[in-house]
């Protein structure tokens, strides 16, 4: 049995003690308004139809067969033990990931702060403040991408960024931290490739600044190669049709074009990530940057090439540039090295600076495609209704079938073949050739369609004539028009055509 050894000498707990306890403490409150968030923002769309993907796929459905998702199994498989758990217990599987990515920042923040406390350089630093603004990034910042693909990817690449900095410093790395960082960065390389840029810079510097070679073989990047090659060749092997289907569309649709670069580099985005990197610059423009801030500094700036290389411009692929260059802020402002040396109004300058540009930060990551009140119109047609949309947005769809209990009947999350041949025809230049390939999959995409109209007829049909005219689409097709002859109009709602199924 151990003993606390304020008592046994008779003294009080230290100030050291307290501050101790008390970023703990904060911290804690952080995760709690976290959880309540997660009760007040509305479900991610592209995690809500994950989550269909999930349930179709342990109901015995295969993906990229009878599921159509645009990316690697990476995506399907991250959220299915989570959604396997939710069915064992009976409860909704949104509250599960919820709880599993709490718990997740919660670990990573751990073994970030136990490999940096074991080693000898940083042990001694002030951490507190910096684990509580860590909290508030991981956790609260995300608002509405808050459990994308992007998110999980951070989190999983947090404990790698603390064994870069000890192995630039030349230190002994524990196994068990080994472990954690290989595994760890090779599940965020798992998910998209444009991960391997801060994986990259930052392997490169520990190598450079610790002056050995042997630094790009660390057992943690090999573990995370390994790992990588082994999600690869399982997905050529148990889903040939995400190369043979899924990648040729991908590729010759949605890889063709892109947003304009204003939308792709003039946005809150890269607003909060150069802000983060000139503070971090003018707060330590007279004191060297020790590991772990260089190691933020590198990966931000991996992640902001990786958004860029993306170009979207959407709110959850900047997520991992923004987090770390604000982790990076929050490092350099917070006064990890130096918290003796500061004045009263430099702390309160940095506060400031802080807050400002983590609301800048939640504002862009709380912005949703509105599509009206289809959830009001919809609710009380029928009890768990089998839902279809014609429209290439998909938030039209979700999470409006889960919020009403209702089952989604497409194998698509919406008709986005269509929305991104358009696309392309208007921002490429297509020859002949492509121009004969974008009408077979078109026609891929309505044969999809037709299938699953038959297989399991809607109760309720959205149909988005505010977004590339589907309701004219449809009436220009014969055999859709039929399908849709049981259907009356309830409601038009925000341009969409709300359609109930004659009973």
């Amino acid at each position: 049995m151990t003993t606390d050894s304020s008592v046994v000498s008779g003294r009080s707990p230290s100030a050291t003690d307290r501050l101790t306890a008390m970023p703990l403490l904060v911290t804690g409150l952080v995760f709690f308004a976290a959880i309540l968030l997660r009760q007040m923002v509305p479900l991610n769309t592209d995690v809500s139809w994950l989550l269909v993907v999930c349930e179709r796929m342990l109901d015995g459905q295969h993906l990229y067969g009878d599921i159509i998702e645009i990316n690697p199994p990476m995506a399907a498989y991250a959220y299915l033990p989570g959604v396997a758990l939710a069915r064992l217990l009976g409860v909704d599987p949104r509250h599960v990931i919820d709880a599993q990515l709490l718990l997740l920042a919660a670990a990573s923040m751990f073994a970030v702060s136990r490999i940096l406390r074991l080693s000898p350089a940083l042990a001694a630093l002030n951490w507190g403040p910096f684990v509580i603004w860590t909290a508030a990034v991981v956790t609260v910042l995300p608002m509405h991408v808050f459990a994308q693909r992007e998110h999980i990817a951070l989190l999983t690449f947090l404990p790698a960024l603390a064994v870069y900095a000890r192995r630039s410093n030349r230190e002994a790395v524990p196994l068990w931290a080994i472990l954690i960082a290989g595994v760890g960065a090779g599940i965020t390389l798992a998910f998209k490739p444009f991960f391997t840029v801060p994986a990259g810079l930052c392997i490169l510097f520990a190598a450079i600044r610790s002056r050995s070679f042997a630094a790009l073989f660390a057992p943690e990047n090999i573990i995370a190669a390994v790992l990588v090659i082994g999600v690869s060749v399982a997905t050529y092997v148990f889903y040939p049709e995400y190369f043979t289907v899924t990648y040729p569309l991908v590729r010759d649709t949605y890889l063709s074009w892109s947003m304009t670069p204003s939308v792709i580099f003039l946005n809150d985005a890269t607003l909060v990530f150069a802000i983060g990197m000139v503070s971090v610059l003018l707060a330590r423009q007279k004191q060297a940057a020790d590991a772990p801030l260089l190691v933020m500094v590198l990966a931000a700036c991996g992640f902001a090439v990786s958004f860029f290389l993306q170009r979207r411009g959407w709110a959850y692929h900047s997520y991992p540039m923004v987090a770390v260059a604000l982790l990076a802020m929050g490092y350099a402002l917070t006064g990890v090295t130096g918290a003796g040396l500061r004045s009263r109004r430099v702390e309160l300058a940095s506060a400031f600076m802080l807050a400002i540009t983590f609301v800048v930060g939640m504002l862009w990551f709380h912005a949703n495609v509105y599509v009206g009140p289809i959830r009001q119109a919809v609710e009380g047609l029928k009890p768990h209704p089998r839902i279809l949309v014609l429209s290439g947005e998909a938030a039209i769809g979700h999470p409006l079938v889960r919020d009403l209990g209702g089952v989604w009947v497409s194998r698509q999350e919406n008709l986005w073949i269509r929305e991104f041949v358009r696309l392309t025809r208007e921002k490429t230049s297509v020859d002949a050739a492509m121009d004969a390939k974008l009408d077979g999959y078109l026609a891929l995409e309505r044969k999809w369609l037709i299938e699953d109209f038959k297989r399991l007829p809607p109760d309720i049909v959205l149909i988005d004539n505010l977004r590339n005219d589907w309701g004219a689409w449809a009436r220009a097709d014969a055999e859709v028009t039929e399908l849709l002859k049981p259907y009356t109009l309830v409601s038009n709602v925000e341009g969409i055509d709300v359609m109930r199924r004659n009973d």
